[in-house]
Parts: structure tokens; C-alpha cells; sequence
């Protein structure tokens, strides 16, 4: 078959289907190009999903007459003048490719007046082709309006989605980027109807509120302003905290009681871009380890400010992509930051309805809500659960970890009288106002993961040495994982030593363990390597050793025995979850009983 050339038509359309994904990429590019012109308000008006119309209207800097036309031709652009500029973009767009790639694809009429012009400019093009120019009055800005869009790429047409998900992409774009640029006003219109405004005033909170409402905006927590270190200034030191350095995080998160199904409400901003990255979403969840039920992901919104040169953006097309030049100093700023803001809140946390997973208006019964006056939280400081073990108790041997201190942080529960047991798996208490339900597995491995984890921090894991080892097999990625984290599984207790191909010899255990079985200790370790993807939190094989070695539903206890168990949960820094995140009890009040039984 011969070579030839494409026509520059053909060429455009190929070149357009990179950049104009669906009817939300074009308003991505023309309000990221108003952004780039200093436009104070910003008004999207949407037909359809954007299949009929999208008109985006500006009151930014304007295109000049002489540059109307230049402005639509590929690889065109005021944002770039040498290729030195690449290695340092300060605008949103700048590769010359969207007013191109949208007018190849569109019927689309422009009018703009430049700032200083007696006049602005009308240009008509269909298919790329400029059909009419001429000269109108209009106010200051630009107005963009593409019509019909795919018309003449009828196969690009056929596969894009129902005018309802159309329309929830560019709500989605729209709203992430009201929250970028508060100081802007805008406001989003579908079939005639506005869906979405800003104040313009300045203030994150004021656009937080217009998006998830007063309830939630209300309970956000402001990230402060964290800071990486550059190299110079780390040498030995702690990676965080001065303010002289390239990265800086700021933003709000959700307290761990407000929580979604999937990731998609974990935005991400670089220089005032959005962004999509896997790791640094990543990042966001692994904060909230332990403190979410599984399944479950929060809340985030992350703004990172750093020098220009320090990120490429030129990566893709779309631009919503980027590569950091130290790929793993954001992970771990955004991860401290976003902790360590979670950890600030935790002693003013508010027990509510969220908190423990239950809504009482949605949920009336079982699953009831406690008030906001019920407990006074504990104090900031780590409270020190010196557990032991009992070696028998009431005649029947027990693995139930004790508080031996009773000095500890005041209690963030109020002190309960155990009732009973039912279905052996839960545990009915009394509390003031009413009844808890406690689930042992649950509170048990509370108390564990607070007491492992105390001692891991301080790097003084008690271990107790087996008097025979315990030989594990693997398979042989299993093994290279194991092998590659030894030190930080060493780190939790658990000792081993290579005994033979991809077979290793369990040696010692964590006292808490003493009781569990090695190998399964083991195997559970490794599932979290596995699952860690190459970033090993160690608080995760904290996790999975308390996890392994925790009482089961169906195991009956003695009266002694519950009452040791209440008294640690009610010794435990957080004692409302489980280090999944699942709640460790739920609340029935007297009012409650009163209105199952009628009395109300």
C-alpha cells in the first residue's frame, strides 16, 4: 500500500480525538484558558450533557483582533515562546492543541474583545474552516460556543455516554475547579436551569458549602500548611516542617465518620491543577488506615504548591497528568499531612450518628445514635494501655489482654456494667441512658492494635522466643516480599530467619501473640505485602498480627472476661473502631426503647 500524506482536515480530527474526549474536555479547555486569561467569573451553559451545546463566557483578557484566527490553528499558542518554557509551565494550558482539536470537531462561534479594543470579533468556523468574520460590539472577555460537537466524527459520536453521566463529568470539572479558584466566580447552567454557583469570595469553605452542603463543609478539617525540606536542609533530619522548602500541602479532609463508596471524592490539585494520580490517592487512604470500615474511602481535598520545575505536566494530551522529579516526597507529605490532621482532630472528635456508622433518622431500632453531649473526649495524649496476660482466670485459660495501669488517659466511654453475652459474639452492656452493644472481636482488636502499636512506636516490641521454630513455606514472590521487608516485619515482633528455598523458620513472636499460631502469623504479614503494592505501612502488620490472633465470634466468655475486655476498650485512644474502621459498638438510649415499646 503507498505512503501519502493525510489532508490537513483528516489530520486535525485524529489529532482533535486526543484532546476532546467528550463534552467535558471541552469545557475543561476553554474554562482552564479563561482561568489562564485572569477571568474573574466564569459562566458554563450546557445543552444536552454538551451533546447540543456548551457555551463558555469569560471576562478575562480577550483575544485581539489580529490573533482571532491564529488562535485556532494546532500548535498555537502565547503560553510557550522556546522550549526552556517547558521546564517550567505556570499556565494551565500551553500546548497550543484544545481551540484547534474543539473547532475541528464542532460548529463553533467566538466573540472577544481584548482589554484596550473600541471593538470585539465575531469568527464562525465549522469543521476548523473559518465561514464568517466580522466586527461587533461586545463587553470585555471572551464568549465560546461549540455546537453540535462530533458532528462530523459520527463514530466518536456513537460511544459517548447518556446525557445524565455527560452532565455529572462536567459537574464534577466544573465544581473541583470552583474549589482551586475560589476568588472566581462561576456559575454552571443546564437546559436553562443553574446547577452549580460560587460566590467568588475568596474563601474555600464558602464553595464547600455550595457543593456538599453546610452539614458536611461544617465537619472538614483544614490541613495546615505542611512543607517538605529540600535536600540541603534534610540531611538527617525529619522530612517535614520548614517553611523555606519547594512543597507545600494544604486542603481539608473528612473527619473518618464522613465516608464514600468509591475514590471519587479525593481531589487533587498541582500548581492549581487538577490532577489524577494513583499513588497520591493512595496516599490520601493509607492516612485513614484503621480508622475506616472497609470498602469505605474519604473525603480529601489536596492542594500542593511546588516550583514549576519540580513537575512535569507536558505528560498527556489532557494534561491531567503529571510526573513528580522526586516521585516520593509528595506521597509522603500528603500522607503526613493528611495523618497528622486526622491525629489533631481526634481528641475533639464528637461521637454523632456517622461516627458510629448509623443514622437514627435512617436507621430507627438497633442502630441508634448517640448525642453530641454524651462523652467528654479524652485528652491529645497517647493513652498507655500496659496490657499483660492472664495465664487463667475463673479456672478456664483466657488470651485476654488486662490494664494493669490505671493511670492511664481519662476514658473517651463512659463506665459500662456488663449484662451478658449474646450469640457469643457480642456483648450487652449498661451505660447511662441506655444500652451498648459491643462486638468482642471488634473491641478486642482495638485493644491489641493500641497496645502493639504503642510499643511499635517506641520500637520496644516485646518478643517472646518459640522453643521450636516453625518452618513456613511460600511461594517464591511471596518470599522475595518477605525478604525485601524483613526489617520492618522484624519491627512488629515477628523474627525469622531463611531455612532452605523459599522456606523460612519462624523464630519469635510478639508476646501478645504468644498463644497464636506462627505460621498464620506469618501468611497473614505477608498478605499485606502483597496487597501493599511496594509501600509497606507498618501500622498495616500491626494490623494483621492483631488481627490473627483476636477473639472470634462464637467464643464464649466468662463474666470476668468481658468485664477485662470493657475495661481496656474503655483504656483505648480511639475505642469507637476497630483498626479497620468498623464500629467496635453501636448505642440503643432509653428514648429509643421507649418509642420501640410505645411509650413515646
Amino acid at each position: 500500500m503507498k505512503i501519502q500524506r493525510l489532508s490537513e482536515q483528516l489530520a486535525s480530527q485524529i489529532a482533535a480525538g486526543e484532546v476532546v474526549e467528550r463534552p467535558s474536555s471541552v469545557v475543561k479547555e476553554l474554562v482552564e484558558n479563561a482561568i489562564d486569561a485572569g477571568a474573574t467569573t466564569i459562566n458554563i451553559d450546557v445543552r444536552q450533557g454538551g451533546r447540543e451545546s456548551i457555551q463558555i463566557a469569560d471576562n478575562g483578557q480577550g483575544i485581539t483582533a489580529e490573533d482571532i484566527e491564529t488562535a485556532f490553528l494546532r500548535h498555537a499558542t502565547s503560553k510557550l515562546t522556546a522550549i526552556e518554557d517547558l521546564n517550567a509551565i505556570r499556565t494551565l494550558g500551553f500546548r497550543g492543541e484544545a481551540l484547534a482539536a474543539i473547532a475541528a470537531v464542532s460548529q463553533l462561534t467566538i466573540v472577544s474583545r481584548a482589554e484596550g479594543a473600541d471593538a470585539g470579533t465575531r469568527l464562525v468556523l465549522e469543521a476548523g474552516v473559518v465561514v464568517n468574520r466580522e466586527t461587533v460590539g461586545a463587553p470585555q472577555g471572551t464568549v465560546i460556543a461549540v455546537e453540535n460537537l462530533f458532528y462530523n466524527v459520527p463514530a466518536r459520536l456513537k460511544f459517548l455516554k447518556t446525557a445524565a453521566t455527560e452532565k455529572r463529568l462536567i459537574d464534577e470539572f466544573v465544581t473541583r475547579y470552583a474549589l482551586a479558584y475560589p476568588q472566581i466566580r462561576f456559575r454552571l447552567t443546564h437546559n436553562g436551569r443553574i446547577t452549580f454557583q460560587s460566590s467568588g469570595s475568596g474563601q474555600v469553605r464558602d464553595v464547600l458549602v455550595a457543593i456538599y452542603g453546610p452539614e458536611i463543609a461544617r465537619q472538614l478539617l483544614e490541613i495546615g500548611d505542611w512543607r517538605l525540606e529540600t535536600e540541603s536542609e534534610t540531611s538527617n533530619h525529619s522530612p517535614l516542617a520548614t517553611r523555606h522548602s519547594p512543597l507545600e500541602v494544604t486542603g481539608f479532609v473528612g473527619p473518618p465518620g464522613v465516608h464514600f463508596a468509591n475514590r471519587g471524592q479525593i481531589t487533587l490539585f498541582v500548581n492549581g491543577r487538577w490532577v489524577k494520580d494513583s499513588q497520591l490517592t493512595y496516599a490520601v487512604i493509607q492516612a485513614y488506615h484503621t480508622l475506616l470500615p472497609s470498602g469505605r474511602y474519604p473525603l480529601g481535598l489536596i492542594f500542593m504548591q511546588l516550583p514549576p520545575d519540580e513537575v512535569d505536566v507536558n505528560v498527556h494530551p489532557t494534561k491531567i497528568e503529571v510526573r513528580f522529579r522526586h516521585d516520593k516526597a509528595p506521597f509522603g507529605t500528603v500522607q503526613r499531612a493528611v495523618r497528622q490532621t486526622l491525629v489533631a482532630d481526634a481528641p475533639t472528635r464528637q461521637m454523632s450518628a456517622w461516627a458510629l456508622g448509623s443514622n437514627e433518622a435512617e436507621s430507627p431500632g438497633w442502630m441508634g445514635s448517640l448525642s453530641q453531649e454524651s462523652f467528654i473526649p479524652a485528652q491529645a495524649a497517647q493513652a498507655d494501655l500496659a496490657l499483660s496476660w492472664l495465664d487463667e482466670l475463673d479456672g478456664e485459660s483466657s488470651e485476654l489482654p488486662i490494664v494493669t495501669d490505671h493511670s492511664a488517659t481519662e476514658s473517651q466511654l463512659p463506665i459500662m456494667r456488663v449484662v451478658g453475652q449474646v450469640g457469643a459474639s457480642y456483648i450487652i452492656t449498661e451505660g447511662p441512658e441506655g444500652l451498648f452493644l459491643i462486638d468482642q472481636q471488634a473491641a478486642h482488636q482495638r485493644a491489641l492494635f493500641e497496645q502493639l502499636q504503642a510499643e511499635w512506636a517506641e520500637d520496644r516490641v516485646t518478643v517472646q522466643t518459640l522453643s521450636t521454630g516453625t518452618a513456613v513455606t511460600l511461594s517464591p514472590s511471596q518470599a522475595k516480599l518477605l525478604e525485601q521487608f524483613q526489617d520492618a516485619v522484624a519491627r512488629v515482633g515477628l523474627q525469622f530467619e531463611a531455612f532452605g528455598p523459599n522456606t523460612f523458620m519462624v523464630r519469635a513472636v510478639p508476646k501478645l501473640a504468644a498463644s497464636a499460631d506462627p505460621a498464620r502469623l506469618l501468611v497473614a504479614v505477608v498478605t499485606v505485602l502483597e496487597q501493599s503494592k511496594g509501600v509497606v505501612e507498618e501500622a498495616g502488620l500491626v494490623t494483621a498480627v492483631c488481627q490473627t490472633i483476636s477473639l472470634r465470634p462464637g467464643q464464649a466468655l466468662t463474666a470476668a472476661q468481658m468485664e477485662q475486655l470493657i475495661h481496656n476498650l474503655e483504656k483505648c485512644t480511639d475505642p469507637f473502631t476497630d483498626p479497620q474502621g468498623n464500629p467496635t459498638f453501636i448505642y440503643l438510649s432509653v428514648a429509643q426503647l421507649a418509642r420501640e415499646f410505645g411509650r413515646i
